[in-house]
């Protein structure tokens, strides 16, 4: 399915259930992919109903159209606690509460007046793009097995990337579909949010890949961005050596006293659009985060809110 943003699509999974089909996952709630789904339906779907509903987690292009989805069909959607709870919060959350969370969160990562501004005018980007998450769900837990079809699927509960991602492993099928906690090319972002301000994301993503090292190194990864690979350990090993360098890299400018915002143009020295950016901060705040949690930085805070890391 196609998505409007600079990482252009997300793989969406059907897995035969007998007469009908369960699904991970389900795109952003557009036009497009409303239009696409219908014809999903009618085609390759071959009429036969959609009998599950799992998400791996509450990112828009992976619950946007849940709601939707389980208008159609008499099913609950089924994810963890905490990430149906976030997508909850955030696409009901419009009170000002938010927007000065926001703004002592930015302000604090040392973004200059304009940005200040331009997150003010952001706002509650996810609760503009998702207005409709499932009242209810069905909730999954770490070690949960679910039936589809002839197979067993076993939850593992990925962090980091978000609070609690449901991978599904397939023992019999040698199969993983790893979400988002494991992408063939690229880094998941792994961020620190306003509503977390003090989280140590990091350090929950790479503690969380050594439960996938278990799994056979044979196994075919099904992502939910890129194309499928084999190698997953290889690709385990690639992240985290990608987050050693930059954690190098965030140790290394810390020399010297700096803010979140200074650190971008070291982690991300090319050109950032607005979308990008909060990405972005989030991140650095990440590695920042994670070496403070290690003991390796100090923060300090300025008379106006702004947070200094520097090398001990």
């Amino acid at each position: 399915m196609p998505l409007p943003f600079a990482l252009d699509h997300i793989n969406l999974w059907l897995i035969e259930d007998d007469s009908a089909w369960a699904l991970v996952d389900t795109g952003v709630p557009d036009r497009t992919s409303r239009d696409l789904w219908r014809g999903v339906l009618a085609g390759p779907m071959a009429g036969r109903p959609l009998s599950r509903l799992i998400v791996t987690h509450f990112h828009p292009d992976h619950m946007g159209l849940a709601a939707w989805l389980i208008r159609r069909f008499p099913i609950a959607m089924e994810t963890t606690q905490a990430e149906w709870l976030y997508g909850r919060m955030l696409s009901l959350d419009s009170g000002e509460a938010f927007g000065e969370a926001s703004l002592r969160f930015y302000r604090g990562a040392g973004f200059p007046e304009d940005l200040l501004a331009l997150a003010v005018e952001r706002g509650n980007a996810y609760g503009a793009r998702i207005k409709h998450i499932p009242a209810t769900c069905s909730r999954l837990r770490e070690g949960d097995v679910l039936r589809l079809g002839a197979h067993r699927w076993r939850v593992i509960v990925g962090e980091g990337h978000a609070p609690e991602m449901a991978c599904l492993w397939c023992e019999e099928q040698n199969v993983l579909i790893s979400g988002d906690q494991i992408l063939p090319s690229i880094s998941p972002n792994v961020s620190v949010w306003p509503s977390e301000p003090e989280a140590d994301p990091l350090r929950l993503f790479l503690g969380s890949l050594e439960k996938f090292r278990r799994l056979p190194p044979d196994c075919l990864v099904l992502p939910s961005h890129g194309r499928p690979f084999f190698g997953l350990h290889e690709r385990i090993d690639a992240l985290q050596q990608h987050h050693r360098d930059r954690l190098g890299e965030t140790a290394g400018a810390c020399r010297r006293p700096i803010t979140a915002y200074d650190l971008l143009t070291t982690l991300f020295p090319r050109k950032l659009d607005n979308h990008q950016l909060f990405f972005a901060i989030g991140e650095s705040l990440a590695h920042l985060h994670y070496l403070l949690g290690k003991g390796r930085l100090v923060r300090e805070t300025d008379s106006v809110g702004v947070h200094w890391f520097r090398q001990v």
